[in-house]
């Protein structure tokens, strides 16, 4: 009888931990193996060290779960509790996303994070309208532009497939004479491989991700922009958590900020040089391509100005007194 007891005591108690556990779902646009996936792996797995097993987030790469332009809207409505976005592909939504995207406003990863600084509290505003919290935000390394031929200016790019992926780099696109086509990372292979693009301004994380070395032989290291990824959560899920597993959420969250900042600027370095082993040529812009893609950035940016308005002028001027 009393082993009969110990059994049921036994069983309760697990039945109990089992209902206690929370399982959360984190979809992401990008490759398993990406900085900015190993960086949320990790976030997720300190979460679940510092809840004791009580949070579970599973995270869904490569567009698994959500196409990256759905994410967004998948965690605003509670279909994910967390997500992974690009924040410049909802530029269109509201302009203030697309502060990053701008080429040439922030060409460096302390200019960046000037940048971040000035956006994050209208962010962070604009997220909580929305039913969401920003909980932490990571760059991408400085951005170039691949082309299958070797271009002196900004007019060699006329006439050029040219992957699109957010409104700015269509908008650039059009600036210089090539023709965009979107196209988002977990496409961009096989667009490569059938000649949907011939060229496209991205990192060097991404060129090697997608191994565009086999089709496309030139990089121009322009040091554009520095677009961010933001890792969002559901305001209403966050909500229902117990006070413990609120904090452990926000720790390693921050600590997923400083260690993703810190990782983009290695795997910078690390990534061209991956490019150059796989037969990429690494090359500086010439001083009229340079002149040319200044010339599209403060185009672009009186264009952003005019839509994002006083809050986008607030940015700019916020960005530049740091």
């Amino acid at each position: 009888m009393r082993f009969k007891l110990t059994l049921g005591v036994a069983a309760l108690a697990v039945s109990s931990t089992v209902f206690a556990q929370t399982k959360w779902d984190l979809p992401t646009g990008y490759p398993a193996n990406n900085f900015h996936t190993e960086n949320v792996a990790q976030f997720a797995a300190d979460v679940d060290r510092a809840t004791g097993g009580k949070l579970k987030i599973t995270v869904h790469a490569n567009a698994s779960l959500f196409k990256a332009p759905e994410i967004k809207r998948a965690v605003q409505g509670g279909q994910a509790q967390m997500g992974e976005i690009l924040l410049s592909n909802f530029s269109n939504e509201w302009p203030i996303f697309g502060a990053d995207g701008l080429p040439f406003l922030a060409d460096s990863y302390d200019a960046a994070m000037k940048l971040y600084k000035a956006q994050k509290p209208l962010m962070e505003r604009k997220f909580a309208e929305q039913g969401m919290m920003l909980l932490y935000t990571v760059p991408w390394p400085p951005q170039g532009i691949y082309v299958k031929k070797p271009i002196e200016s900004a007019a060699d790019l006329k006439g050029v497939k040219w992957r699109a992926y957010n409104p700015a780099t269509a908008r650039i696109a059009e600036l210089v004479g090539a023709q965009p086509v979107t196209v988002q990372a977990a496409e961009l292979s096989q667009a490569m491989a059938t000649g949907v693009v011939e060229s496209y301004m991205s990192s060097g994380s991404t060129g090697y991700d997608t191994k565009t070395f086999e089709h496309i032989k030139y990089w121009y290291d322009t040091q554009a922009w520095l677009p961010k990824n933001a890792v969002l959560v559901n305001k209403a899920a966050f909500d229902a958590l117990d006070k413990p597993t609120q904090a452990a959420i926000l720790k390693a969250g921050a600590d997923a900020e400083t260690r993703g900042w810190a990782l983009s600027k290695t795997k910078n370095s690390e990534y061209i040089e991956l490019l150059k082993k796989n037969g990429m040529t690494i090359l500086p812009p010439s001083p009229q391509l340079k002149a040319d893609m200044k010339k599209v950035g403060e185009t672009m940016l009186q264009e952003w100005l005019q839509k994002a308005g006083a809050e986008g002028q607030a940015i700019v001027d916020a960005f530049k007194k740091m």
